[in-house]
């Protein structure tokens, strides 16, 4: 019995580690009250596999260690899969969210990512490993996250579009 408890963490760690955490930004919220301020922080986290599923999550908490454990909570309960070619994208796209938007092209083997840091962390965790991104309009870090996820989950693999049509690569390429 005690042995099968034993077996169960481990094969817990070995799920959780698959998945990468990265910390994308930390905001600091101050509240005035009458002793002075009360502080609170948000953390925005992506979570990934590196093999195409990746997800992100906002945690707030009133200490910065567990904004972040709840923002990777909260990651892991959002997890999407991603349509990936290669260490790159299918094609050229643009995500938008609020005011801010992201353009993704895919790049040659040996480019790397070229991209900001709150994309570089999103397109990192999914596994691109050549890409050129560029952040247009607003530099919020929620929007621009939201917009790179956004961009990723409409990319869509050759072999996609002809199953939704019905179809076999063979007969599109006709």
């Amino acid at each position: 019995m005690a042995s099968d408890r034993g077996q169960n963490k481990n094969s817990d760690r070995e799920r959780s580690d698959e998945f990468e955490d990265k910390v994308i930004h930390i905001n600091r919220c101050a509240k005035v009250v009458k002793g002075g301020r009360r502080f609170t922080f948000a953390a925005i986290v992506v979570v990934g596999d590196k093999k195409g599923q990746v997800g992100i999550g906002l945690g707030k908490a009133g200490e910065v260690p567990d904004a972040i454990k709840k923002a990777g909570k909260k990651a892991r309960k959002n997890l999407v899969k991603v349509a990936l070619e290669g260490t790159t994208i299918p094609h050229a796209i643009q995500g938008t969210f609020g005011a801010s938007s992201v353009l993704m092209k895919p790049a040659l083997e040996g480019t790397g990512v070229i991209a900001s840091s709150s994309v570089r962390a999103i397109l990192e965790a999914v596994g691109v490993k050549n890409i050129n991104a560029k952040s247009l309009r607003r530099d919020n870090p929620h929007n621009v996250v939201r917009a790179t996820l956004d961009a990723l989950m409409k990319l869509r693999t050759f072999s996609d579009i002809a199953k939704s049509r019905g179809k076999t690569i063979g007969e599109m390429l006709e």
